[in-house]
């Protein structure tokens, strides 16, 4: 009687675990949004995140996150497969601009995803996910979609990095998105398709990957929230401010005061708290993870003007390696994450192996080989990477970067210089210590140069045009 006993408590037991419901997960991430361009990382900005705010309240909120590359394309790469933008040869926004007037020739880098590689969105289907990529993909021409790696629904993803056609108003010009009516904005209509798959999903676990297209150019304000903030910046004091900075051969806007950028920011949020709501209503709070992030910094570095936000105090932004155009928001929110800031550093490759430990999926160490879950993997002194051997429209020139604590090493190619900076003592990386700490310097040049080898990075050569 008493084997037979434990013959049922075992079978109860095992039969309770293969009942035990499968978590959700969304993952959001915005284009181009800076690490400043969220309230709950600067209270000083200009724009206004709510929903996020309180994302960050109830979560996680990361204030060492980077992307894993100041471009679009390469960091979306990593979030898809957990390896550096290096190790996969995609280390440029697709397909890049590629000058040949310049001092030395950019790597002939890949233009799609890799079939070998095991996506994040493979990996849960083959759990029994519904997997569904909403917006931006930007990772390859019609063959490499989301549709072709891994994702069961996708809307709105396919070649292309911004949006065509009328730009964020319909008609959207996307063969993988029907137009809408007149004056449909594409932030509230892409809200409205993940809404719906959530609806039709809510049986079953799901992964959404929201990829909004906002806040990248063109700067196209939300009818529904523009007034609020061309009212808000008639209020706004300068004092004598100043507005840009020389940024080697470009400008730096050191200002946030763009009524139109505020307004996209604006429809973002709420469309964030929009889906976090959906999740509430159908009673699946309990069992989702929500992780808010951005692919690179915000625009604010360029030849010229026309650069639309502000990383203040960080510097430069989108397209360098200076702090403005790797660091980024990064909170997770869900059913048993403490709330908490963190000064841990993350990175993009760590969502993959993140989200399948929270699943209870074992890990694919092979694959997301550059990722660590956030869960339990990470380290204060943990050293990040970053490769980017292309020249930029931000006025980037090739190079690399190294962050291990609080140190920070960028590599510049063209320029044959390495910079040094005390992130501690100098988030605004102003203080190039370098030649005052050569021991440190190369210590973490030669790491850089170790990472890169055994990457496989590729490296610019000379333009023997120009010799």
């Amino acid at each position: 009687m008493k084997k037979a006993g434990i013959i049922v408590l075992f079978t109860l037991l095992i039969s309770a675990c293969s009942e035990k419901e499968q978590a959700n997960f969304i993952v959001f991430l915005v284009d181009d949004l800076g690490w400043a361009d969220v309230a709950c990382n600067n209270p000083q900005t200009f724009y206004e995140t709510p929903n996020v705010d309180k994302m960050a309240y109830l979560g996680i909120r990361y204030t060492d996150a980077y992307a894993s590359c100041p471009v679009c394309s390469p960091t979306r790469a990593s979030i898809m497969t957990g390896k550096s933008p290096a190790r996969l040869n995609i280390t440029d926004w697709i397909p890049g601009q590629d000058p040949k007037n310049r001092r030395l020739l950019g790597t002939q880098d890949l233009h799609s995803l890799p079939f070998d590689e095991i996506t994040l969105a493979e990996a849960l289907a083959g759990e029994g996910y519904t997997t569904c990529h909403v917006g931006k993909w930007h990772l390859g021409e019609e063959g490499s979609w989301p549709e072709d790696h891994g994702f069961d629904v996708n809307i709105g993803g396919w070649s292309v990095g911004s949006p065509r056609g009328s730009g964020y108003y319909s008609p959207y010009g996307n063969p993988r998105l029907t137009d809408g009516p007149e004056g449909e904005f594409l932030t509230h209509r892409l809200t409205s398709d993940a809404l719906d798959f959530i609806d039709s999903t809510q049986n079953n676990p799901f992964f959404l990957y929201f990829a909004f297209y906002t806040v990248h150019t063109p700067i196209q304000a939300s009818v529904t929230h523009i007034d609020h903030f061309k009212n808000k910046l008639t209020g706004l004091e300068r004092n004598g401010q100043m507005t840009q900075r020389i940024e080697h051969e470009g400008s730096t806007k050191l200002i946030q005061d763009n009524p139109a950028y505020a307004s996209m920011i604006a429809a973002m949020d709420e469309s964030v708290g929009k889906v976090i709501q959906k999740v509430k209503d159908l009673g699946l709070e309990n069992k989702t993870y929500f992780i808010f992030t951005s692919d690179n910094g915000g625009l604010s570095t360029l030849r010229n003007r026309g650069y639309p936000t502000s990383n203040e105090p960080l510097r430069a932004g989108k397209g360098w390696c200076y702090e403005g155009g790797i660091r980024v928001p990064f909170i997770i929110q869900g059913p048993d994450i403490d709330p908490q800031v963190s000064k841990n550093p993350v990175t993009s490759m760590d969502i993959y192996p993140t989200i399948l430990e929270l699943a209870g999926i074992l890990g694919k160490p092979d694959q997301h080989s550059d990722g660590v879950s956030i869960i339990s993997g990470l380290s204060p002194d943990r050293t990040l990477y970053w490769h980017y051997p292309h020249y930029h429209g931000s006025m980037w020139t090739p190079g690399a970067a190294i962050r291990e604590g609080k140190w920070k090493l960028i590599e510049f190619y063209d320029y044959e210089k390495v910079e040094l900076f005390n992130l501690n003592d100098d988030l605004s990386e102003t203080i190039d210590l370098s030649d005052s700490l050569p021991d440190i310097t190369n210590m973490l040049l030669d790491k850089l140069h170790a990472w890169q080898k055994e990457s496989k990075a590729l490296y610019p050569i000379p333009n023997q045009i120009l010799d």
